[in-house]
């Protein structure tokens, strides 16, 4: 396989550090950024789905997005992109120029979500206003595809037309649809004419073998140089699917205990002694029966570099 993006690679969708009051913790920002890229991520989403993104305002957004470029005094390579979407054209439009104005390498951007009912053409021109006034020359849009959430997904014509009329700056789509027959659509349509990131660790080697160029996946936060093999033997042309069947083993469980920001910041704590960082409300802490269960169940997958 030949990386064919700049963008391609492995990303953690980043849980965002909190306080105890549920404001953000500055000081954990780079430390978490420099534990993901040791950990072989090329790159994090900050204020992704797993980050909690549409619970924090434009300025808490502003101040991670400003701290998080520090990360690069250690790891000059690693890449940071944005999540920026929000059902406001407006506010996506200012995310979006603080994102780049601030050293990101690309933003992330949901499709409007609040109302559902609309037409390719809409989005085209949502997606189109955003692009033309935030996205620079030498910067990358991606769409956030998880209908699932949004309950607005972005067809394959209207992916076309975005590529069509921005051959470089709409780089292409964040897939977290979880379904495996779109990740093959998505290859069938455009090869690697189009990034696509898969946001599934279960899926993630058969969307490359069809012409995926990598990951973002909440799962990254723990369990990222699984990611990160994957992604080596594959485009070294390996067999890959010994690999592959580990992740999935770590999927399931985890699959079992979603929403995964709370999940995810107790495992962190557990297995690689981060701060017991909070979600923010409505998003509640996992109780610490159900914690301690899927602690074991994580063990009881003998995982190497955990056991």
């Amino acid at each position: 396989m030949t990386v064919s993006h700049p963008l391609a690679g492995i990303y953690a969708a980043a849980v965002t550090p909190l306080k105890q009051d549920f404001s953000i913790d500055p000081a954990a920002i780079v430390p978490f950024l420099n534990f993901l890229a040791a950990r072989e991520c090329h790159g994090a989403l900050l204020f992704g789905t797993t980050g909690e993104g549409p619970s924090f305002s434009a300025k808490e957004r502003e101040t991670v997005l400003r701290i998080a470029q520090e990360v690069r005094h250690t790891y000059p390579e690693f890449r940071l992109l944005a999540g920026t979407g929000t059902p406001s054209l407006d506010e996506t439009v200012e995310l979006t120029r603080t994102a780049f104005d601030l050293g990101c390498e690309a933003v992330v951007v949901l499709p409007p979500y609040y109302f559902r009912k609309v037409s390719d053409d809409g989005l085209f021109e949502w997606y189109n206003m955003v692009i033309r006034r935030a996205v620079p020359r030498d910067g990358y849009l991606l769409g956030y595809h998880i209908p699932g959430v949004t309950g607005v997904p972005l067809s394959l014509d209207l992916l076309a037309r975005l590529k069509d009329t921005f051959p470089k700056r709409f780089a292409g789509i964040k897939d977290s649809s979880g379904d495996s027959q779109h990740a093959i659509a998505l290859g069938a349509r455009f090869g690697d004419d189009l990034l696509v990131l898969n946001g599934n660790d279960g899926l993630f080697l058969q969307a490359l073998e069809y012409n995926a160029g990598g990951a973002i996946t909440a799962m990254a936060n723990l369990y990222s140089p699984l990611l990160r093999q994957v992604w080596n033997i594959f485009i070294q042309d390996g067999d890959a699917i010994d690999v592959q069947a580990q992740l999935n083993l770590y999927r399931r469980v985890l699959d079992r205990y979603q929403p995964f920001p709370p999940i995810l910041k107790a495992m962190l704590a557990r297995l690689f002694a981060f701060e017991r960082w909070p979600v923010r409300p409505p998003l509640m802490p996992v109780i610490s029966q159900i914690e301690e269960t899927c602690f074991q169940e994580l063990h009881g997958c003998d995982q190497p570099e955990n056991s």
